[in-house]
């Protein structure tokens, strides 16, 4: 039976989303919702025609939540069974998808979500940062992505895809300003160079004052602000009907303040923010010798792709080459306060254990990806098909500083390759059946050097293996109006090496050999079933969908506990359950008024009754204790930041002025439920009832070239629990206050 917890869960959310639907039995028939094309199965389909769980942001939902400086995880809530979170500012996202993510903090860490940037794979932590601008769609496709996309992932993908050269001369031109000193430009331009050559550029410039001072060292504006560049020059030939290839050079540059960890925040007994927390104000000695540079964060890198397609009579060949390279560093106080003397028990604000100023970083790294693909092109066949092979080679060196010894450096190399297809046949015109499979093999090495280490590791300790994923899907069109589909899919993660703990703990020894962990691959099998409806003369658009997966060996990171210290150690449970379930709701109410509405459910559970891990200095765990070791179990506990609901809400209205102009008033909201964030369970460690919320109002001017706006982000200026360190003390970090401001755009070519 279910218990009354999730029953009270499961009726708000049917509830939530049946009556909103209910709402729309007297639709008003002026206005239509907007068909959403994906590329879910690698080739431009109607949403409602895809049989996967997918959905995407428009470009007003993305502009506005961009416009106060937002970096890549202001997605997260916004798509429903989407999340986000770093412990590293505004690089080294991470992300999760039905519950499914890696809460590892290193810069080595293996994620089971894929970014995919302008059809390239940006696979370690700080590629999946780059700054996102000049968008054309953002798609999410939930659940394994074991055959047609990137490195093969259990959890899912995030595509991002910019705007593309056309002969047309087009561009706009965007600047706000807002509270804490924002600033947001962005901008572009482009159109025909030649008869077949166009190009299209795009710049973007973010900032924000240091706004938080650090009264331990009486700076006032010590930290808190960023500087993020970037830029985009993109080529389109077209020399013929039959082939065009488009080139895309980009880079970013960033400098500013790393995550902002802070003391004693928490509870203790609570997960509440406590007196500790001053938004503008921190205790940190970690800046002791240099007080003007904070908490400091600089990345700088750049990358190239070049995608070519090739129209035989009834194929298409396309080629997608992309290379990228970053490096840079991040240095945080890590213990979120001070220590008198440099002793123990110091008070900054309450007890910390001992001092953790840490200095993280990339000295190098270098990636190539190579994918062919080809297609069918067939005009009226009911079989279409494809065929694919992709390689990925990564290098990098990522150096760690705990300033107590001197700096250690690990290298990584990963290198993997992968031949699949997929076919799709349609039976009858209302029931079609799509298959796909691929063969994966992957194979990681690491190499390293350190003051902790007896010698250094020349030979290099590898990882690897090989994998067959599959996947199975029908549709079936019942009617006009409504599509049913069913999928079952596969995906694989291969094994992963963590070194970062060369860095802190003690010499090589039979327990931990030279104190570097690894992971073996992990596999996910997943079922999930819906409905996609398009009610009401297209005024109404619902979609929903229940799933379950099971994780064979899943890969977890045990990360700090008071005994483990600053580190991470690998390890895999037996297995992990997942079940939940989505809804999205697009409602055109009358001629002027949109709403939106997502929703959902994840229950996730680990599998393994002799698991245990470390725990917190001061907190209140909750999971049962291994007494003679001090550890937790974590038999049943969910997934690290795995919210157990999500709820997102939007509500756009129109009025046209008698003069052309037009004013739009555009709202968004979200709230997250609970979300636990470490392998065992405390009082402390986690988050239940997260909420931010979003208000534009604007005014398109007669000649539709020119638009002012007025807008908040977090407009109650919601104070959010994100994360924690669990190793010293109660220490948190917290979402960005609220931001009030103002915008300009310029539209060109219209």
């Amino acid at each position: 039976m279910l218990s009354r917890n999730l029953k009270t869960k499961l009726t708000v959310f049917l509830a939530g989303t049946s009556g909103f639907a209910l709402t729309a039995i007297v639709p008003a028939l002026a206005q239509q919702v907007e068909t959403v094309t994906v590329t879910a199965d690698r080739r431009p389909e109607n949403q409602q025609d895809v049989p996967i769980s997918t959905d995407t942001l428009n470009t007003q939902q993305f502009d506005a939540i961009y416009e106060s400086g937002e970096d890549i995880k202001a997605i997260a809530n916004q798509v429903p069974g989407l999340y986000a979170e770093s412990s590293n500012g505004r690089v080294a996202p991470r992300f999760y998808i039905r519950g499914l993510g890696n809460s590892d903090f290193d810069l080595a860490a293996s994620q089971p979500v894929s970014i995919i940037m302008d059809d390239v794979v940006m696979e370690n932590t700080i590629l999946k940062s780059s700054p996102v601008y000049d968008m054309d769609n953002v798609e999410v496709d939930r659940g394994p992505q074991g055959t047609l996309f990137g490195r093969n992932t259990t959890a899912g993908i995030i595509k991002f895809t910019t705007k593309k050269p056309t002969q047309d001369f087009e561009g706009y031109g965007t600047v706000s300003y807002g509270e804490l000193g924002t600033a947001n430009m962005e901008g572009a331009i482009g159109g025909a160079l030649t008869d077949t050559l166009s190009v299209r550029a795009s710049v973007l410039y973010q900032h924000r004052d240091d706004y938080i001072d650090n009264a331990f060292l009486g700076v006032q504006g010590a930290l808190g602000g960023y500087n993020e560049r970037a830029g985009r020059v993109q080529f389109l030939w077209q020399p013929n009907a039959d082939f065009d290839a488009l080139l895309n050079v980009h880079g970013r540059s960033l400098a500013g303040t790393a995550a902002v960890f802070r003391a004693n925040i928490i509870g203790p007994g609570n997960d509440h923010l406590n007196a500790n927390y001053i938004p503008d104000k921190v205790f940190f000695d970690g800046g002791f010798y240099d007080p003007t540079n904070e908490n400091p964060q600089k990345y700088d890198g750049w990358g190239t792709g070049l995608t070519m397609h090739y129209h035989f009579e009834d194929m298409v060949l396309t080629s997608v080459t992309g290379y990228e390279e970053t490096h840079g560093y991040s240095r945080g106080d890590i213990d979120g306060g001070y220590v008198i003397d440099g002793g123990e028990g110091g008070t900054g604000p309450g007890t910390i254990f001992f001092d953790s100023d840490t200095q993280d970083g990339l000295d190098y790294l270098h990636q190539f990806t190579q994918e062919l693909h080809l297609a069918s092109d067939y005009k009226d066949s009911p079989l279409t098909w494809q065929v694919g092979a992709f390689y990925f080679d990564t290098k990098y060196q990522d150096t760690t500083n705990p300033f107590y010894e001197p700096p250690t450096s690990v290298r990584q190399s990963n290198t993997s390759w992968a031949l699949f297809g997929q076919a799709s046949y349609k039976f009858t015109p209302d029931f079609t059946v799509t298959g796909g499979i691929r063969w994966t093999t992957d194979v990681k090495g690491m190499t390293a050097n350190g003051p902790l280490l007896p010698m250094p590791i020349v030979t290099p300790v590898k990882v690897g293996a090989s994998n067959v994923s599959w996947d199975l899907s029908g549709d079936y069109k019942l009617s006009d109006e409504v599509n049913l589909y069913a999928r079952i899919a596969t995906g694989f993660r291969a094994p992963s090496i963590q070194g970062r703990n060369i860095a802190f703990n003690s010499p090589c020894d039979t327990a931990l050999p030279c104190n570097y962990s690894t992971a073996r691959s992990e596999t996910v099998t997943s079922y999930e079933a819906g409905i996609k409806t398009d009610l009401f003369d297209n005024t109404l658009r619902f979609n929903a969908d229940g799933y379950t997966y099971y994780l064979r060996h899943p890969q977890f990171s045990a990360v700090g506990g008071v005994a483990a210290g600053n580190s991470i150690v690998l390890i895999n449970a037996r297995g992990g359950l997942a079940y939940g379930m989505e809804s999205d709701i697009e409602w055109a109410a009358s001629e002027h008024l949109l709403f939106n509405l997502g929703a959902s459910w994840t229950h996730t559970e680990i599998h393994d009754n002799s698991l245990e891990t470390g725990v917190c200095a001061q907190c209140t765990v909750t999971s049962p204790i291994d007494t003679s070791t001090g550890g937790a179990y974590v038999n049943g506990n969910p997934f690290p930041q795995a919210p157990d609901f999500m709820l997102d809400f939007g509500a756009k209205y129109d009025w046209p002025l008698e003069n052309g102009g037009l004013i739009t008033a555009t709202t968004d909201w979200w709230v997250q439920g609970y979300t636990n964030f470490f392998l065992y369970k405390s009082a402390e460690f986690h988050s239940n009832g997260n909420y931010e919320g979003g208000l534009r109002i604007s005014y398109l001017f007669p000649d539709k070239s020119h638009e002012v706006a007025l807008y908040a982000r977090n407009i109650t200026d919601a104070r959010n629990l994100q994360g924690g360190i669990d190793f010293d003390d109660n220490t948190g970090f917290v979402n960005d206050p609220r931001v009030i401001g103002g915008e300009l755009k310029v539209y060109l070519g219209k």
